[in-house]
């Protein structure tokens, strides 16, 4: 193990790896923060600690069964000339899902519906929890199966994993802090969760749309939206 990172070729693949793996993490990151919002502190911390374990836990389980893990790329199912794997079919139902809670989520944003009652908090919290299990398991799919495609060694592909999963875990509050301040930005977290759901059934249904261009577009708008944000606190500074 030591000799392969001594290897110039194994780092190369550690630093690439672990960046497509941050960037594949955004997703789950952004789900998280929006997902929590809905419940008051220090639950909505615990909810976030838990959610980023468990998409740790996820990623190595499922790096250590990669036997398996490849058999889930093999169809299952013939459907008016379309042919599914299990990776499919997960990827189409986990975006569903996605669009589905985003859409939601977007009408109670518009509706200014409350949150959840507080003698509710325990049954909202479990929800939450389970909420982010299910999306989890797909983020957590789609990052691994990539990952077996730029890395062959097991030693790297965990490390590239684990450092990712720390990155999550280090943003993920000012992100959903930052979210849960900014009205404006928690609508546009929104849209882009609508945004990779449409992504990721269209990868299930074997139509790849390159990230890149989604998370330009994330950027651009993450951008946008700062200089909004600085905007308005400087609007708000000059009035007194």
């Amino acid at each position: 193990m030591m000799t392969l990172f001594t290897s110039p070729e194994a780092w190369a693949a550690l630093l690439t790896l672990t960046a497509l793996e941050i960037v594949l993490g955004i997703d789950n990151v952004i789900f998280i923060s929006v997902i929590v919002s809905r419940i008051p502190e220090p639950q909505a911390t615990r909810a976030r600690q838990i959610g980023l374990l468990l998409a740790l836990a996820f990623r190595i389980l499922l790096l250590s069964l990669l036997v398996w893990l490849i058999g889930l790329t093999q169809d299952v199912l013939t459907v008016a000339g379309w042919s599914f794997s299990w990776r499919d079919l997960i990827l189409i139902g986990g975006g569903l899902f996605l669009i589905a809670k985003a859409t939601h989520e977007i009408h109670r944003e518009v509706e200014a519906e409350d949150g959840e009652d507080k003698g509710a908090v325990k049954s909202a919290f479990l929800w939450v929890i389970l909420q982010i299990l299910v999306i989890d398991v797909v983020f957590s799919l789609d990052s691994i199966i990539t990952a077996i495609g730029m890395a062959q060694d097991l030693p790297i592909m965990v490390a590239a994993v684990v450092i990712a999963c720390l990155v999550m875990y280090l943003s993920s509050g000012p992100v959903a802090n930052f979210i849960s301040h900014h009205p404006t930005t928690k609508m546009l977290a929104l849209a882009f969760l609508v945004l990779i759901g449409v992504a990721l059934v269209a990868d299930g249904f074997k139509f790849h749309i390159p990230r890149g261009y989604i998370y330009f577009a994330i950027a651009f708008a993450v951008a946008v939206e700062f200089f909004n944000v600085l905007a308005k606190r400087n609007r708000t500074k000059a009035r007194k």
